[in-house]
């Protein structure tokens, strides 16, 4: 207890925050992945205990309970993101640059087959009640609907602006996908693969993230405008909405907390505690790293997990020119892993090392490393 306290003593003496005390979260532990290239979505398989994380040409699958890498699966291009079902013993895998989804074996984490999407897929849904996985095509404008067990393709759905994250409420049979450009809300007939509905944002703008609670039939979306907005999924009326970070992408709902996060490129998550189906409050803003802007949750532990890196400092721009983008550092990826705890903070914090400690902590301007 005494070495946890003098080293938090020593960080403190530097300026830096290794706590929230105005939240249930707190910074746990970094997992470091290593090798170069950008990320975006990671995706949790409970009760297999198993983390996801999409990572450039591979998707790095890490051991929950021992918080350390166990597999990937390679040969990937560009991939965004990675959907699971567990019953079949499959997962799929969006590989934007080549047009494609990957059919995985979750058992021996090979590839066992690819599937023509439309231009550059990103988000990645399974349906469980049909047991088809649908791609969310960017520069597409469109979603691609194929069978999860023969990636035979059933359905091409425009839509008519560029898809973002999408969620399936399995009482309406319905899903809802963002559209960014649009700033509205798609929703599809999951039975007839139809367009049913699009539904304005406003007062969001540009959304990324989506969650969706199932008892209360609530979407939260993330928009680009610094805003969680909460909506009703039967009805489309957005019934509140919380501010959030700069540079907010990613959205989850833990139903076992009432707990609405949304991650912020700038270096923060909003918690916000969903008290009502028209009122969400806002009760922290956890500090987190720059640029980590992606996120998921397991349902189990309540943990968070964000992917990260760290950065060289940007050189000095010409005179009347942006300021560049600061450069990776080599090997530097890694998954920040935040534990909860409804008293504060936990009993057993894991302190990292002194640089791991000041790239977690301190935040900056948003920075979108995905692509």
């Amino acid at each position: 207890m005494r070495k946890f306290a003098v080293g938090v003593a020593f960080l403190l003496v530097l300026g830096l925050a290794v706590f929230a005390a105005d939240g249930p979260y707190t910074f746990l532990k970094s997992i470091s992945v290593g090798a170069e290239g950008g990320w975006d979505y990671l995706s949790v398989d409970a009760a297999a205990r198993r983390l996801y994380v999409s990572h450039a040409t591979k998707v790095v699958v890490i051991d929950m309970d021992k918080d350390e890498s166990v597999g990937e699966i390679p040969d990937l291009q560009g991939v965004h993101g990675f959907a699971l079902a567990p019953e079949l013993g499959l997962g799929f895998a969006s590989s934007g640059r080549e047009n494609k989804a990957a059919i995985v074996d979750l058992k021996t984490l090979k590839i066992i087959g690819k599937v023509e999407t439309g231009e550059n897929p990103d988000c990645i849904l399974y349906v469980p009640a049909h047991q088809e996985v649908y791609t969310f095509n960017g520069r597409g404008r469109s979603a691609t609907v194929f069978e999860a067990k023969t990636g035979n393709v059933v359905a091409t759905i425009p839509l008519g602006g560029k898809p973002e994250f999408a969620v399936f409420d399995p009482a309406t049979d319905r899903i809802y996908n963002n559209i960014e450009d649009m700033s509205q809300v798609a929703v599809i007939d999951a039975k007839t693969h139809v367009l049913a509905a699009t539904w304005p944002l406003k007062p969001g703008e540009e959304a990324s993230g989506m969650a969706v609670d199932l008892k209360s039939h609530r979407l939260f979306i993330v928009a680009g405008n610094k805003l969680m907005v909460v909506m009703d999924d039967q009805t489309g009326n957005v019934v509140t909405t919380v501010p959030t970070g700069e540079g907010t992408d990613a959205c989850v709902f833990d139903p076992g907390t009432s707990l609405a996060m949304g991650s912020a490129g700038e270096g923060n998550v909003t918690v916000a505690r969903f008290e009502a189906p028209d009122k969400l409050t806002v009760i922290q803003t956890l500090a987190t790293a720059r640029g980590a802007r992606t996120m998921t949750f397991d349902p189990v532990t309540h943990k968070i997990y964000l992917s990260a890196a760290e950065y060289e400092a940007a050189p000095e721009p010409p005179a009347g020119q942006p300021a560049p983008r600061p450069k990776m550092k080599p090997d530097s990826f890694k998954v920040l892993v935040y534990a909860y705890s409804p008293g504060g903070a936990p009993e057993h914090l894991e302190l990292p090392a002194l640089p791991a400690g000041v790239s977690v902590l301190t935040g900056g301007s948003a920075l979108d490393t995905r692509r």
